[in-house]
């Protein structure tokens, strides 16, 4: 029973961080707190806090799956211990592990990227995710983008 509930808390770990920053993470979220309201009515902020942290870590990382290596460790911990405490739960995660295996493996995950940049006192930013971008100085100083780099 023990490796039963082992097996299944690292396959519902391994869901939920690989859902953190994509497009898959409110719904997973919102199922693992079920799970944990389940057991403790109230549980739910510190656990969805737990949860945002991971996916915030996740997020910014320039290793992102690195991160979700360590996360996947402290997640199977915490799911493990909610299988012993309330059975119940065993279903329901491996309905929701299910559901974020097959979203990837269908290929209607996706990665979420956020991107920030701010340009200030007359400052210029050049940005690009997934991609390369070459700049050269036109006449003056200024900027000018280069046409090899395709549509803007």
């Amino acid at each position: 029973m023990s490796d039963e509930l082992t097996l299944l808390a690292e396959a519902g770990a391994a869901a939920v961080v690989a859902a953190m920053a994509t497009d898959l993470w409110q719904g997973t979220r919102d199922g693992v707190l079920g799970l944990f309201r389940r057991d403790v009515p109230d549980s739910a902020a510190p656990v969805g806090a737990r949860l945002d942290e991971g996916a915030a870590l996740v997020r910014s990382s320039a290793a992102p799956d690195d991160v979700r290596r360590a996360l996947a460790g402290i997640w199977s911990r915490e799911l493990h211990e909610l299988l012993r405490r309330a059975p119940a739960c065993r279903v329901p995660l491996a309905r929701l592990a299910a559901e974020v295996d097959g979203a990837f493996a269908s290929g209607r995950a996706a990665v979420v990227l956020e991107q920030n940049n701010t340009a200030r006192d007359s400052g210029t930013v050049f940005a690009v995710q997934h991609g390369d971008i070459h700049t050269t100085r036109g006449e003056g100083g200024a900027a000018r983008r280069d046409p090899d780099d395709g549509p803007q």
